[in-house]
């Protein structure tokens, strides 16, 4: 959630940062300004006439002693005062939500490098690998490999639940539970602590990392319990940090996490959604890092290596992208995609994104440190996939397809026990 101080110190700048951001309702600016200035005058009232009345009430004790006939007018002041206060106080408390539910709908500001542009592909291009490999003769798209090698069954998973929750069996199960395993171990040698967390959370944390209420219809939701199915690790973990003070020592917090993934991906058809392409349920290791404002744009780019040296040593063609204004999360101040070459479908596919998301959550998150001169400020969030597994297995059977079968990436044969997938 933007900061009022933001918007009232530079509302023309921040109309255009929306604007570059594709918003369309920057009249909101001036109506949450509006709504705030009403807010500051009433409270304004309710603090005079409490003054008046603290000062009244001294008085009527002194002018009953004393048998003041001006002890009866003073204390129908009082009681006037009392129904005054009552009002406004009705009012401010209205004013106060009808403020939030207008912050909360806009976005986060987009930082001065991203590029302007309105679809995917405005994104500028920051790296792309040399030489983007041509499939073999008879090259198999994966969903055939899968059929092929009996390891993933998208039939039996739609029989179980629906289109978009596969079923991986024997050396596809092994291979999924291997770059699980290589991905947390990697983040662990990096530095980040492994949590195991709950895949529901509240409405509270759902609304704190962004996801509410800007993303309602691509999460599954438990409406008995008011629970919602976690779209990304990112949820539960940042909000382990929810209503949090820090001390500056310990920052850089670095966490962790497998989880499965659920989205419920709404309008969703075509080829763009075969096989592993776009699913309603998959699994991802997410990294996190909580950061001293001063230090985060420096995090950012430290995570983007760490996601490009999983790609170099899984040997997979990629190429990084940072997003235009208009292809950006609604929380998102700045995002990279990372996105590796799928060689049968001849076509990019992304497996990560790594963001800053500066106060944004954090605002919402009541997440702060407090500086050496004991002020509370809003601390830095950042996050990225490390990796979301679908596309990226799917990217490792289609490159790594021979007559004899599927080779594995070195950097997984400890992890699976196997070479080949035959």
């Amino acid at each position: 959630m933007l900061q009022l101080e933001v918007l009232k110190s530079n509302p023309s700048e921040v109309k255009a940062r929306l604007a570059k951001k594709n918003f369309q309702q920057l009249e909101l600016v001036d109506i949450i300004i509006a709504i705030d200035e009403k807010r500051r005058a009433t409270k304004s009232e309710i603090d005079t006439l409490l003054s008046e009345r603290n000062k009244l009430s001294k008085e009527i004790g002194l002018l009953v002693k004393n048998n003041d006939p001006e002890a009866e007018k003073v204390k129908t002041r009082v009681s006037e005062i009392k129904f005054a206060l009552e009002s406004l106080e009705l009012t401010f408390q209205n004013l106060e939500q009808e403020l939030h539910q207008n912050l909360v709908l806009l976005p986060n500001l987009p930082a001065d490098i991203v590029p302007a542009g309105k679809t995917a592909e405005d994104n500028f291009i920051s790296y792309q690998v040399d030489n983007i490999p041509s499939a073999i003769g008879g090259a198999l798209p994966h969903w055939e490999l899968a059929k092929k090698y009996n390891i993933i069954d998208f039939e039996l998973g739609t029989k179980l639940t629906g289109p978009g929750f596969p079923v991986y069996k024997g050396k596809g199960a092994i291979l999924q539970r291997a770059l699980i395993n290589f991905f947390l171990f990697e983040a662990a040698s990096a530095g980040y602590t492994e949590m195991m967390v709950p895949h529901m959370v509240n409405e509270e944390s759902a609304f704190a990392t962004g996801q509410l209420p800007d993303k309602e219809g691509q999460m599954y939701h438990a409406t008995v319990d008011n629970f919602y199915l976690i779209p990304t690790a990112e949820v539960p973990l940042t909000n382990i940090y929810r209503d949090t003070i820090l001390e500056e020592k310990d920052f850089p917090i670095k966490i962790t996490g497998y989880t499965p993934c659920f989205r419920r991906e709404a309008g969703s058809y075509g080829k763009d959604v075969r096989g592993l392409n776009r699913l309603h349920q998959f699994d991802k290791v997410e990294i996190v890092q909580i950061q001293h404002p001063e230090k985060s744009y420096q995090t950012l780019d430290e995570m983007c290596m760490h996601v490009e040296n999983l790609l170099k040593k899984l040997q997979l063609p990629y190429r990084i992208l940072r997003l235009c204004g208009g292809d950006m999360s609604f929380a998102s101040a700045l995002t990279y995609d990372f996105e590796v070459y799928s060689v049968a479908q001849e076509r990019w596919l992304e497996v990560s994104s790594v963001s800053n998301f500066e106060t944004f959550q954090s605002n919402r998150l009541k997440l702060r440190y407090r500086t050496a001169d004991n002020k509370k400020i809003l601390a830095h969030t950042l996050n990225g996939s490390a990796m979301a597994l679908p596309r990226v297995l799917a990217a490792i059977l289609e490159i790594n397809q021979s007559p004899e079968g599927i080779k594995i990436p070195s950097a997984l044969q400890k992890y699976t026990g196997f070479e080949m997938i035959d």
